[in-house]
């Protein structure tokens, strides 16, 4: 009986301890230990170099590690099944690029409801694009498309693979100004430049990292910035919509998800600590020129997602584009 005694006390002892742990979880003291971000791509990626940053900077105003972890395979299905499958307690997030309003399209078949399986918690950044020509065609995007209609079939677009954001983004254009464009599909966005430097290839979206030497030196040309807003570098070359393409944009953005249960109030704070962080100059400066950063609300990144996979959705049954 002492024995016993003497192991209920123990217990007592260690219910007690825990009894604060359990008060402040209800409490919504959050996160109580590190905390995984998967990225459903192997290492090396944009989004891993950029998400490192975001998530040193949650580290240190949540107090707790935000741990990258890489699971890649089958186009993001293995990484984004593995955060579906995940508790949603708001200790295995996703990170996610524009690719995932994508996948419903290029995967008929998924081992998850992507509407159910996933919440929103912030869109991180959009990259800065630029729409980048060969020098031997028109400099704006009037002069551009009225050359590609009395030309068709004969501008060739270079895009890093069948059904690829830069594919799409040519179709976007195309359909937005009824051109005949021809797609010159590459394993990847690399190859890519030297054939349009070369005059193989007459246009293609590009990051201003990647499109602002060329342009700058003269060797290629801007038509328009593919973005929503003008890079404060770039004041005097309008963006689509100043050209009479409403709301068209190179789609290349960066988001948090989580599970599909995880309570609002979790999804709310790691929101609220990001918006806080892309307005510190330390992380402004440490993304350096290339990156605009917006953050989020929950509610805002569903409906953005949401509304870019309606917008491809319909783009690619209206020009019947298929995937690899």
């Amino acid at each position: 009986m002492k024995r016993m005694h003497r192991w209920l006390l123990g217990t007592g002892v260690f219910f007690a301890a825990a009894l604060p742990l359990a008060s402040h979880a209800q409490q919504g003291i959050y996160p109580l230990k590190p905390v995984t971000v998967i990225i459903p791509a192997g290492p090396g990626s944009v989004s891993e170099t950029e998400g490192r940053i975001h998530l040193s900077r949650l580290g240190e105003t949540l107090g707790q590690q935000f741990i990258l972890d890489f699971k890649g395979g089958g186009g993001g299905i293995v990484g984004l099944g593995y955060v579906a499958r995940s508790a949603p307690d708001g200790y295995t997030l996703g990170l996610v690029s524009a690719t995932y309003s994508l996948i419903p399209l290029r995967n008929t078949s998924m081992p998850f409801d992507r509407l159910n399986a996933f919440t929103a918690v912030s869109l991180l950044s959009k990259r800065w694009g630029l729409m980048m020509v060969h020098p031997s065609l028109p400099s704006n995007v009037a002069d551009f498309v009225a050359y590609a209609k009395a030309n068709p079939g004969r501008i060739n677009y270079g895009s890093s693979g069948m059904g690829s954001q830069q594919h799409l983004t040519g179709a976007w254009m195309a359909s937005m100004s009824n051109l005949d464009l021809t797609y010159a599909h590459y394993k990847g966005a690399g190859p890519i430049v030297p054939d349009l430097l070369a005059g193989r290839v007459h246009m293609t979206p590009m990051t201003l990292t990647s499109g602002l030497p060329h342009l700058k030196s003269g060797k290629l040309r801007a038509i328009v910035q593919a973005n929503l807003v003008r890079h404060p570098d770039l004041p005097d070359l309008p963006t689509a919509t100043d050209a009479g393409y409403p709301g068209f944009e190179y789609s290349s953005w960066l988001g948090l998800l989580a599970p599909g249960a995880t309570p609002l109030a979790i999804r709310n704070k790691v929101a609220a600590e990001l918006n806080k962080a892309v307005k510190s100059p330390d992380i402004v400066k440490r993304m350096g020129n290339d990156i605009q950063l917006i953050a989020s609300t929950p509610a805002e990144f569903e409906r953005y997602y949401l509304q870019e996979h309606e917008r491809w959705k319909k783009l690619v049954k209206e020009a019947n584009i298929q995937f690899e």
